[in-house]
């Protein structure tokens, strides 16, 4: 899924390819329910999401029912994204105020960003190391077994 932010003059695309939307543009408003099975969030995540800030502009019906968007879904996509780089949730809110705040936020949001991926880059890197260990350890124990088969 993508997500979309305005710039003064462009749009930035986040997040890897495009998943369909469940509707088009226009007939796309989803209950919690639908939300949590397209999704695989709870519902109570979902409202958590929105009490802390994280989705403060889901819109409701006329009877106070949530109503997500598509634009709703490509968010929490890319904050699916942001949990998985292990950022922390008080950085994942600051990112959406930010966002909220408009344009002048660019920088501090581009920032917040870059920290994000030099952090992930070192758990990247930690985790190379780990694996070579565990390839290591494995070479290791198939050589050991070929050896004691072949006596």
């Amino acid at each position: 899924m993508t997500v979309m932010e305005s710039t003064s003059a462009r749009t930035d695309t986040c997040a890897s390819a495009p998943k369909a939307h469940p509707r088009p543009e226009g007939q796309d408003r989803y209950t919690i329910s639908e939300v949590v099975a397209f999704s695989g969030l709870t519902a109570h995540t979902l409202r958590w999401y929105e009490r802390i800030g994280l989705m403060p502009h889901v819109d409701r019906s006329h009877t106070g029912q949530r109503r997500f968007s598509n634009r709703d879904l490509d968010w929490l996509a890319f904050v699916g994204k942001l949990r998985l780089t292990g950022m922390p949730v008080a950085d994942m809110v600051r990112y959406a105020e930010l966002l909220r705040e408009g344009d002048h936020t660019f920088t501090d949001r581009q920032e917040l960003l870059e920290a994000t991926r030099r952090d992930v880059r070192t758990r990247i890197a930690e985790l190379q190391g780990t694996l070579a260990v565990l390839d290591f350890k494995i070479d290791f124990y198939s050589g050991a077994r070929t050896a004691s088969e072949r006596v």
